[in-house]
Parts: structure tokens; C-alpha cells; sequence
């Protein structure tokens, strides 16, 4: 296992860059080889928007870090054409139990509509996801795509102006000077960009600390998410397993608030603590030991002029419920096609407000539902304790108890309620299809409707007549002519039309809904084509 981490997957080479007598001026650059930097990338070099990435490492992330990826984030990488790879690799799952003491007292089931190209979660090492996302980035370059990694390539100083970046890089051969038209950061939790701008994060520390330990076994458990309150092997705390690929499991150990970080680590009291958890007779290898203390906090904006925050950079929250890596793709896929548009001069650069409104929401979506889920599983007070508690007894025997069961809010696609998006909505349709919602997947023949979407703005039609395509101001919407009879397990139908015969979408190159109507009422449409863009 120790190879991938040894092996340089973007060994540092010598770019031209370095020999420039003036700083080479690049369109896109971005600090971070992590999942959001490499997948923020790999979008905007497929729109042909030239994209360098700088990381201070040249391998993949030390330990497995973020495991569980959720469908929404599998569809996007789907467009960027490495998602069925991530798939392949990693163990699907879609079922979970919780257990309170030696009981279980409640099982959920993500099982998804049929019809749906991916699954509802897989479980996949972050150094896995990121080796796929890199060997696509190869695959590209072969391709002639412009897009470039550079490893070992660690940003020192960075200076903001009116219409660029200037960026100070160190390398193994010394120093050089870079200009960006745009920089996003993808730095992680500990962001480097964020500290040289001065800037900071507003939010709650959690106090309590967690072992997270990645151990290697051969276990018959089966593959789903465990989760107990007060068991056993562990007092008054919590517990969590989850299996990932290569015989490898997460193994999460709630274990209070005032403990000796370094000594809790150490092999000698973190296998006492499995054994009594697994068993005396398991036999198993320690990957990855670590004790994290949570925090759910964000940036107040994360635009600052032509820097983007992203991911762990912009914002965190505590790992129950998968919302950390999953977030950062979301703000990946938000990203890439507002930057094109922008600089290709077919929008404003009010545009990236738009980046900073909608992922503002979805960081305090995510936070809201981190919080609830932490507060549960670590009551601050005897009392909580006590009602949390009520809760897990009633759940054993009455459903009303069980929604109420919080073991980690699981990572679901954020709705942008509240945005530029959300115009006059004049389809008798699902709520599930409404103006900033991202567009659930259906079956099409051999074929499924996001695959058919791509990454332009589309003007889907269902059963309605409209033209081919119509522009606005430079930028073009497709149409894509469908009807409910395509899909004979009634999936379009039932989440694009509901009761409706006809309908309209205006789609986003992100996938979202711009707009909808029941027939084509070209105001209407040229109008929300003009908001999506930032010139309305």
C-alpha cells in the first residue's frame, strides 16, 4: 500500500514559465491537487479554457481522508469523464444501522429510483480519487487539452490587482513569478492562499475528538454504514465503520474532550481500542491513524476579488455525513463554467458573485445539518444526553422516533433556493425539478438523460415544440427534443412533467435548472438565459 504514497504521480519538471523575463500571464491557475483542485481543472481544460495547477506535494494525500462520495458528486465526475473509473473502484453501498448499546434500533435504505445511471454512495480512499482524476488529467494532455500540473511548485506570496494575480512560486530550482486572470484556491483546511490574504473563518469548534483509523482486515461485515451510540467497546461515546476497497475499513472512536492528542495515536493504545471493538482473535494492519477535533465554520465570501475559495479551503465541517469532499466538488462544478463565460467575454465578472452567493448557501446547508448531526451524536449536557437517548429507544419500536435518529445527515445535492435562479416558475411540476435545483438522472434507452445534458446550456423539451437553439448576448442554448415515451419506466415524466403534458427547461451548463415552462414563451427563457449569465 505504501507505494502509491511513494511514488511521484506529477514528478516537478521545468516549465518555460521559469525562464520568462516577464511573469507568463495564464487565464486559470490553481493552488491544490487535491479532489476539488484537480476536478475544477479537469472542467474548465475540457471547455478549452487553458488551466495551470500548483501543488507543494507531487504525489497523492498521505492517509485515505475523505472516503464516501455520494451520487450527485459521481454525476459530475461523470462529465468530466472519469466517474464510471471512481465507480469501478470503489464499494457501493446503501444501506445503514444504528445501534444504541448491543441493539440495533434502526436501518435506513438509500436505494435509488431505477433508472439512475450511479449508485447512491461508493466508499473510495481520496488517494484513489485522486489518482483517477490524475490519470484523466493524462489522458487529456495526450489529447492536447490545455492543461498542466506542476508538482513541487509551492506558492509563497500571492498579489492581487484589478485584473490579475501575481503569484510568487518556489521550486527545487529556485523561485518565479506567475500572473493569474483568475486564481482558485483549493488548499485545503489549512489554506496557505487564506492566510496570505488575511483572511479567516467564522464558526464552532466542536471539542470533542475522534480516532479515525484505517485498518486492513479481512472482515465478512457486509457493505453498509454502522453507526453506535453508547456501545460496549466504547462508554457513553460513539462508533462508526464503514469498509472501503482493498480489504481496507474506516474505523471512527468518539473519544472525549481532554485527552493526550499523541499518546491516544500511539499503535500500542489504538489496538487495544480495535480488539475490544472487533474482537481479541481479529488480525489486522494499521493504514492510517489520526485524531481530529471538528470545527464547522466558513469564509464570510469566497470571492476576494480574482481569487475563488473552494472546497476545505472556503469551508469545513465535521465528517458525519460525507458533506466535506462532496461540498467541494459542488463547488467545483460551479466554478469551471462561469469562469469560461467570463473569459471568453460572454459575462460579466459580477458573474463569480453568483460562485460566492450559491456556495455561501450550500456551506450553510451543509453546517446547519453538520451541527445538528454533531450536537446528537456529542450531547453538550446531561439533559440532552438523556432526550438523545429517548430518542434511540423510541426508534426501536415507533417510526415517528426514527427520522429523528441523527447519526450524520447524509450528503444529498443542494438546491440553490434563494439565487438569481429561482424566477417565476410557471410548470405545474415536481418540486424536485424547480428553478436552481441541480436535474435528476433518467433513463433513456442505452443512454441517461446527463449524459445527454453535457456541459453547455441546454434547452431541454419534453413533448413541446421550440427552435433548435436560440442566442442571447453570445452564448447559445442547444436544444435536446425528448418525449415522455422515451423513458417507458415513466422517470422523465414523473420528475420533469409531473401532472403536466408538456414541458420546457432551461439548464445550466452545471446541470441546474435555470427556468421552466410548460411550452416555449421566448421572453421568458432569453430573460432567465440572461440572469444565468449575470447580465440581468
Amino acid at each position: 500500500m505504501s507505494k502509491i504514497f511513494d511514488v511521484p504521480l506529477y514528478a516537478y519538471e521545468h516549465s518555460p514559465d521559469q525562464d520568462e523575463g516577464m511573469p507568463a500571464r495564464h487565464p486559470v491557475v490553481i493552488i491544490g491537487a487535491g479532489p476539488v483542485g484537480l476536478a475544477t481543472a479537469i472542467d474548465l481544460a475540457q471547455q478549452g479554457i487553458k488551466t495551470v495547477i500548483l501543488d507543494d506535494n507531487d504525489r497523492v494525500s498521505f492517509g485515505s481522508r475523505a472516503i464516501c462520495f455520494a451520487k450527485r458528486p459521481l454525476e459530475i465526475l461523470d462529465r468530466l469523464g472519469c466517474g464510471e473509473a471512481m465507480v469501478k473502484r470503489g464499494v457501493q453501498w446503501d444501506t445503514g444501522k444504528v445501534f444504541f448499546d448491543t441493539r440495533q434500533v434502526y436501518e435506513f435504505s438509500l436505494t435509488e429510483e431505477e433508472g439512475h445511471k450511479n449508485p447512491a454512495f461508493i466508499n473510495l480512499q481520496q488517494y484513489t480519487f485522486e489518482q483517477v482524476l490524475v490519470e484523466r488529467i493524462r489522458e487529456m494532455q495526450a489529447e492536447g487539452a490545455p492543461i498542466e500540473i506542476r508538482g513541487r511548485n509551492k506558492v509563497e506570496a500571492i498579489g492581487q490587482h484589478d485584473t490579475h494575480v501575481t503569484l510568487e512560486v518556489e521550486t527545487p530550482e529556485g523561485s518565479y513569478t506567475i500572473e493569474a486572470e483568475w486564481l482558485v484556491a483549493c488548499d485545503g483546511a489549512n489554506s496557505p492562499t487564506r492566510r496570505m490574504l488575511g483572511l479567516d473563518f467564522d464558526g464552532q469548534v466542536f471539542e470533542d475528538n475522534f480516532l479515525i483509523a484505517d485498518v486492513v482486515m479481512k472482515a465478512d461485515f457486509p457493505s453498509e454504514r454502522w453507526f453506535w451510540f453508547d456501545p460496549p467497546f466504547n462508554r457513553g461515546q460513539s462508533a462508526l465503520l464503514h469498509k472501503q476497497p482493498d480489504n481496507v475499513w474506516r474505523i471512527d472512536l468518539q473519544l472525549g474532550r481532554d485527552i493526550d492528542k499523541e499518546r491516544e495515536k500511539r499503535p500500542e493504545n489504538v489496538v487495544p481500542r480495535l480488539k475490544a471493538m472487533l474482537g481479541d482473535d481479529a488480525e489486522f494492519d494499521l493504514e492510517w491513524v489520526s485524531i481530529y477535533t471538528f470545527q464547522c465554520c466558513r469564509m464570510e465570501r469566497f470571492r476576494h476579488g480574482r481569487t475563488l475559495f473552494a472546497g476545505d479551503s472556503a469551508h469545513q465541517v465535521s465528517p458525519f455525513g460525507a458533506r466535506g469532499a462532496n461540498s467541494g466538488l459542488q463547488d467545483a462544478d460551479n466554478i469551471a463554467w462561469k469562469l469560461k463565460l467570463v473569459l471568453e467575454g460572454n459575462a460579466p465578472d459580477t458573474l463569480m458573485d453568483s460562485y460566492n452567493i450559491e456556495r455561501v448557501y450550500g456551506a450553510e446547508e451543509n453546517i446547519l445539518n453538520s451541527t445538528r448531526s454533531t450536537e446528537f451524536i456529542t450531547p453538550k449536557s446531561e439533559m440532552s444526553r438523556i432526550l438523545r437517548d429517548a430518542v434511540l429507544d423510541l426508534s426501536a419500536h415507533h417510526a415517528f422516533a426514527q427520522p429523528l435518529v441523527n447519526s450524520g445527515r447524509l450528503s444529498v445535492p443542494c438546491t440553490y433556493d434563494g439565487s438569481m435562479l429561482n424566477s417565476a416558475d410557471a410548470l405545474a411540476a415536481p418540486d424536485l425539478t424547480r428553478p436552481g435545483s441541480p436535474c435528476p438522472d433518467a433513463p433513456l434507452g442505452d443512454d441517461h438523460l446527463l449524459n445527454k445534458l453535457g456541459n453547455s446550456f441546454v434547452l431541454l423539451t419534453i413533448d413541446a415544440d421550440a427552435p433548435d437553439s436560440f442566442e442571447e448576448d453570445g452564448v447559445t442554448a442547444t436544444r435536446l427534443a425528448l418525449s415522455a415515451r422515451d423513458d417507458p419506466s415513466l422517470t422523465l415524466k414523473r420528475q420533469y412533467l409531473g401532472d403536466a403534458t408538456s414541458g420546457i427547461y432551461l439548464i445550466r451548463p452545471d446541470q441546474h435548472v435555470a427556468a421552466r415552462r410548460e411550452s416555449f414563451d421566448e421572453p421568458h427563457f432569453r430573460a432567465a438565459l440572461r440572469r444565468a449569465t449575470g447580465k440581468e
